[in-house]
């Protein structure tokens, strides 16, 4: 099945678990797409009644707010049902790397206000250990960043600014960097989530660890997964 095909895939199926009067997270980045989208379709068609929706990004909120979805910042609400996102790597245990759209702040405060997160994937994001073939995106402020990045160097974590096609410094939603580390090596990722968060000038980072409820994968047929507890 081709890539396209596999996220759309997971999209649509996503879309079925939105009931009336519910208020939706809209994830950010091309699977994601695809699911605001088939949401939009199926309030236009009247399927779905009294849909709110909270956006991960400008993107996304841009996205919706064109198909005509409502779209509400996450303080107007008193949380969120359901979200349903993309993600960049998978492992065995529903745990994730995101950040590949560099929104992962946004999408973790949503992510944390929901009560049931749904990841949508193609199946190469699927993998047998989080690092293999993803790199681990860590928002940091501006000032001071190149201390931050010296930081993590000394974590031996190989740090690199993400840059724009003209070699600037990307800047997120928030106006903050994205340093892209590799964490093949570390075996224990949550005692690194908890030190990296800890340390100052760095926002957040793209580790989602027990966070999904529910991943669906865009195979023939589709594959749904949900986390043990």
């Amino acid at each position: 099945m081709m890539v396209n095909a596999g996220k759309k895939q997971a999209a649509l199926a996503a879309v079925d678990y939105v009931q009336d009067n519910m208020v939706v997270g809209l994830g950010t980045g091309s699977t994601a797409k695809f699911f605001i989208e088939g949401l939009a379709e199926r309030v236009q068609q009247e399927d779905l009644q009294n849909i709110t929706c909270v956006a991960t990004s400008i993107a996304s909120d841009e996205l919706g707010r064109a198909l005509g979805l409502h779209v509400v910042a996450l303080d107007e609400t008193d949380g969120i049902d359901i979200t349903v996102d993309g993600a960049d790597e998978v492992d065995p245990q529903l745990n994730g790397i995101k950040g590949g759209g560099a929104a992962l702040f946004y999408e973790k405060i949503v992510a944390k206000a929901s009560q049931k997160n749904i990841w949508i994937v193609d199946p190469s994001k699927q993998s047998p250990r989080l690092g293999t073939q993803f790199k681990l995106p860590i928002e940091v402020l501006p000032f001071g960043s190149h201390h931050v990045f010296n930081y993590l160097t000394d974590l031996h974590l190989d740090p690199h600014f993400r840059v724009n096609a003209d070699g600037q410094y990307l800047l997120t939603d928030s106006a903050n960097y994205i340093i892209d580390v590799d964490i093949s090596d570390v075996s224990d990722l949550k005692a690194l989530g908890d030190e990296l968060i800890q340390h100052t000038g760095i926002v957040e980072h793209g580790l989602f660890l027990d966070i999904c409820d529910t991943l669906i994968v865009g195979t023939e047929p589709t594959t749904i997964l949900n986390r043990i507890n």
